[in-house]
């Protein structure tokens, strides 16, 4: 199917028909004719509301800039210490944490199978006190973090509750990212642990549930 266009100055011009990845087709040239039926408060809305076509703030980045993270993780938990504070001082406001394989999928480090990646794609956390140290001389509710991590996610998240609560940092003022993408883990990446039901179905679930419940700023980052 093509679409056809009359110019006022030119002959009949022919352009092909398109498409979005999705499917939707695309019109060459849109009118009001288009937006005949659209409700301003249902379908397009102010900034920062529902269905939140222009945006999730009221002003958006002309009132505050988008968070801007250096994506790091070195072999230990003392080394990417280091490079977080550095990353500190030089004004970054958001960290984004790198997991080495092993903890990606749930092993600690001491652990047979790990044998040859510690610490070689990211920071290695196998327990409460790395995690300690990961952020020690980082008040977290001075920071947003985001944990660039799948399966094991909801331990390493309540291990950074912890960190929080060790801190005395109120829960309610922590901020940050984990991921639900699991499904990008089965299709590519294979650093899966629990079978994708369960994971999507079920810990996903109560680990929005749950942070609902405490009204802590912890988004699900669904890439």
């Amino acid at each position: 199917m093509k679409t056809s266009l009359q110019g006022s100055k030119q002959e009949k011009t022919t352009i092909p028909e398109s498409k979005t990845d999705s499917g939707f087709p695309v019109k060459p040239v849109y009118t009001p004719e288009d937006i005949a039926g659209v409700v301003y408060p249902r379908d397009l809305s102010r900034p920062s509301e529902y269905p939140f076509t222009r945006g999730i703030y009221p002003t958006m980045y002309r009132e505050r800039l988008w968070t801007m993270r250096q994506y790091a993780g070195f072999g230990s938990a003392e080394e990417t210490n280091r490079r977080f504070k550095f990353l500190v001082s030089q004004g970054q406001t958001g960290l984004s944490i790198a997991f080495d394989l092993p903890t990606q999928l749930g092993f600690d480090s001491d652990h047979p199978r790990a044998e040859g990646e510690i610490g070689r794609v990211g920071v290695p956390i196998s327990s409460l006190k790395d995690m300690e140290t990961l952020f020690s001389g980082i008040k977290l509710d001075q920071v947003s973090t985001s944990m660039t991590i799948n399966a094991t996610a909801p331990i390493l998240l309540a291990m950074y509750m912890a960190v929080g609560d060790l801190q005395g940092v109120s829960r309610q003022l922590l901020r940050g990212t984990t991921q639900n993408e699991i499904l990008k883990e089965y299709s590519a990446r294979n650093t899966y642990i629990f079978h994708k039901v369960t994971h999507e179905d079920s810990l996903n679930e109560e680990r929005m549930t749950w942070g609902r419940g405490l009204w802590v700023i912890l988004r699900q980052h669904v890439g």
